[in-house]
């Protein structure tokens, strides 16, 4: 990709990002119309790239939810299933850039660069509604219904990658504190900037990060760090990946590391302006390749 060509994805992702987060605001069903705005949006988005859009409706407390989803079928191996995803709601009080418009530009922005991509494997992109509290794991969620609706099919899902919170990087020393419960000795050999993107999984999970990391290096130039963990980690079961992984479905948290990095996590100042649009596109271009090299 030119300079000319990450420019102007620099600049779509941007506008997703105003567009939710700067115009839509706080997308939640506390928030008449927020929600409704927040479908519009993905429906056009997606029409206009070509694809044929599922909406899988669902009960989530006392709303109707929806999750769109959109596939590219594979060839030889169409049965094995690729998926990508993220949510598009906030809580009340945040409209949501980094958590997680910044998900949603990425999610829309290489699902455009893959349009043309015709792998073995079947493509599925994702933008799953109800993370957040109140729905956060109480069984609502858009993709624990997505995960489960997807079991009962006997779909074959060989790796689901979760993009959670992706556009938060600071260069500053000191910028990337670690959650407490990891051992010190653990994270001696961890950058101490918040310049790079993180892959977590579960241990049942480590052969889909391996794969995941040889992939994304291979298209961005952004440092990436790809962890498998145990479960005794509560912070890797933080997003929709946790639906998955309850399925037995191999999953990743895709994340700039989250509440742990960015200090405007669910706060009034998770704002467009305060993201990094440059090293959101060399996310989107690295999730890009990996997902070619996962279709494979």
């Amino acid at each position: 990709m030119n300079n000319n060509e990450k420019q102007a994805l620099q600049e779509r992702l941007f506008k997703h990002v105003d567009c939710l987060a700067g115009l839509i605001g706080p997308r939640c069903f506390q928030r008449a119309g927020s929600m409704d705005a927040t479908m519009g949006y993905l429906r056009q988005q997606w029409s206009e790239m070509g694809y044929t859009i599922q909406e899988e409706p669902f009960n989530a407390l006392s709303d109707i939810a929806t999750n769109f989803v959109v596939e590219t079928p594979g060839t030889r191996r169409a049965d094995e299933i690729v998926v990508l995803g993220g949510h598009y709601d906030t809580v009340r009080s945040t409209p949501g850039a980094d958590d997680n418009a910044s998900a949603v530009a990425v999610l829309l922005e290489v699902s455009r660069l893959l349009k043309d991509h015709v792998g073995k494997r079947t493509a599925r992109y994702v933008a799953f509604a109800c993370e957040e509290p109140p729905y956060f794991n109480v069984n609502e969620m858009g993709s624990q219904h997505h995960a489960r609706s997807s079991k009962e099919r006997g779909d074959n899902i060989v790796g689901m990658l979760c993009l959670e919170m992706v556009g938060y990087f600071k260069d500053e020393p000191g910028s990337q504190p670690y959650p407490e419960e990891i051992p010190k000795w653990l994270t001696w050999p961890l950058p101490t900037r918040g310049n790079f993107l993180t892959a977590l999984g579960n241990l049942a999970s480590w052969k889909l990060a391996y794969q995941f990391h040889r992939g994304f290096k291979r298209g961005s130039r952004l440092p990436l760090w790809a962890l498998a963990l145990p479960d005794k980690f509560e912070f890797i079961f933080l997003s929709d990946n946790r639906a998955f992984w309850e399925q037995g479905y191999p999953a990743l948290m895709l994340t700039d590391t989250a509440f742990v990095r960015n200090p405007n996590y669910h706060q009034a100042s998770d704002t467009p302006d305060t993201l990094d649009y440059e090293r959101m596109a060399e996310v989107a271009l690295g999730v890009a390749s990996a997902m070619k090299r996962l279709l494979k």
